[in-house]
């Protein structure tokens, strides 16, 4: 499985928006998509968001992620949570453990 952990730094006080937001829309397009979730944490403190999320197709992550964005349910999300992202980091890990 490909691994992607995500750092979003969220708008200042829209952390409930936004987990609101992708609980109802990106988790579920994401998961319909073939993508897991692996898990995901709050820093209320900080305004950060972080999620791990997991692909296995035999296509690979970065093609699946592009017919994710490019899918017309997530062109047409509304609202779209990526609204209130102010800076996003995707790192592309290795299990170890």
């Amino acid at each position: 499985m490909e691994i992607e952990v995500r750092d979003y730094r969220i708008r200042h006080g829209h952390m409930d928006d936004w987990i609101a937001g992708w609980l109802a829309g990106v988790v579920p397009l994401r998961e319909a998509a073939g993508f897991r979730i692996l898990g995901a944490w709050v820093d209320r403190e900080h305004d950060r968001f972080f999620w791990v999320i997991g692909y296995s197709g035999a296509d690979g992550f970065a093609a699946a992620n592009d017919r994710y964005y490019a899918s017309q349910e997530r062109v047409s999300l509304t609202p779209d949570p990526a609204e209130l992202i102010e800076d996003a980091a995707a790192t592309a890990v290795e299990r170890v453990l």
